[in-house]
């Protein structure tokens, strides 16, 4: 038989409870790919007339299409936000304006997990916390306001996981889980079971309805240089960089079939440096597997100098051009390879840069940064602001 009706198969299967032969249409179609949907009923027709070997109909020989995007302009929202009442307060700001997306956290810096699942899989290694009690309504509130829904998913900083399976993570010679000043634990990029626990939530968050699965702390730790020899942790003959970059193109691999597009968030200084090998990012290797590339161009992370600006907090529009042009620079030698570019930029005030190093950030140092991507043709752009309070009036032009 041919595999992919053999694919087919094993997916009724599983959603029939594992039993051999294919269920009423009407029992299992939900759970298949909307574009398999017709061609299973040609399958059932044909299996009952012993014709399985007939030809393939077209709509199974291809992945479903990826779904059209907007010009995304968006936001990123915590999921207390998204499950509380700050979220009527942010619909009506993109009711109200020309944003049109939210970057909604579906697994956080710590590795909860936020909204309520049924799954096994995520139950055994992660811990699910209903900060979203409802995510069907969610879901519908999203696509009631015409809001493109982005899911964030924080892979390798993971706390959660790393508690529960130290194998998993990078541990001291006692066996203690190793964790940065902050009390943050982070998973191991070389390891596959970490990838498919990740890919799980991503999974299943297109079938919940996101249109883009965007991913986050896709690297080792900041500094792991440092460290590398003397923490004990699974690795293989690749490389930090081609450890981090098979998980980026295995998850394309592996979303792709669903239809969804996939982002990652890069630390934007990684555009202006030959590569961030310590943590395992190269700007170029990881852009050539996304759909979309975010790097982090917040002008307050940049030290004294970048961009020529003594201190680059305090010009929004310098910095962000100069970060824009070396990640356009970067990204030329992908030609029509390369991936949309959409930065996430400032909305909050860096006051810990210290008296002098930074300003109060508000509707002029917002619309500064739009109009420094605008005149590199760089359309899309998301807002980060860690409490989701957004600066009201601007133009988002």
């Amino acid at each position: 038989m041919n595999i992919i009706w053999t694919l087919l198969l094993l997916a009724l299967n599983s959603s029939n409870g594992g039993n051999s032969t294919p269920a009423p249409a009407d029992d299992s179609i939900g759970s298949l790919p909307r574009i398999f949907q017709s061609s299973y009923h040609t399958f059932v027709a044909n299996a009952a007339q012993g014709r399985l070997d007939d030809p393939l109909p077209p709509s199974m020989l291809v992945a479903p299409p990826q779904v059209e995007a907007p010009i995304v302009k968006g936001i990123y929202v915590t999921a207390y936000s998204a499950g509380g009442e700050r979220m009527e307060q942010l619909i009506d700001l993109l009711d109200n304006t020309e944003l049109n997306s939210m970057v909604i956290d579906l697994k956080d810096d710590t590795g909860y997990i936020t909204y309520k699942t049924d799954n096994p899989k995520l139950q055994e290694l992660g811990k699910p916390q209903p900060f979203i009690r409802d995510i069907d309504a969610l879901m519908a509130r999203l696509d009631k306001h015409e809001i493109y829904p982005i899911a964030r998913v924080v892979v390798f900083k993971d706390s959660i996981l790393a508690k529960k399976h130290p194998e998993y993570s990078f541990v001291h010679s006692d066996g203690s889980v190793w964790s940065n000043s902050k009390g943050d634990a982070f998973v191991n990029p070389y390891n596959k079971e970490v990838w498919e626990y990740n890919l799980e939530i991503a999974k299943e968050a297109a079938k919940l309805g996101f249109k883009e699965i965007q991913f986050d702390y896709v690297r080792f730790p900041e500094g792991f240089e440092k460290r590398a020899d003397s923490l004990k942790y699974y690795k293989d003959e690749r490389s930090r960089v081609d450890a981090v970059t098979s998980f980026v193109k295995y998850a394309k691999e592996e979303l792709e079939p669903l239809g969804v597009k996939v982002s990652v968030d890069i630390f934007g200084y990684a555009a202006s440096v030959p590569a961030a090998e310590g943590i395992g990012q190269d700007f170029v290797k990881i852009s050539e597997n996304v759909d979309i590339i975010c790097p982090m161009i917040y002008p307050s992370h940049y030290t004294s100098g970048w961009f020529n600006a003594k201190d680059p907090d305090t010009a929004p529009y310098q910095t962000i051009k100069g970060a824009t042009i070396d990640t356009l620079k970067k990204l030329e030698p992908l030609g029509d390879n390369k991936p949309l570019i959409r930065p996430w930029i400032q909305d909050f005030t860096a006051s810990w840069l210290g008296k002098g190093h930074y300003v109060k950030y508000g509707k002029h140092e917002v619309e500064e940064q739009i109009r420094a991507l605008k005149e590199l043709n760089v359309d899309e752009y998301l807002l980060w602001n860690a409490s989701n309070r957004y600066t009201s009036g601007v133009e988002y032009k």
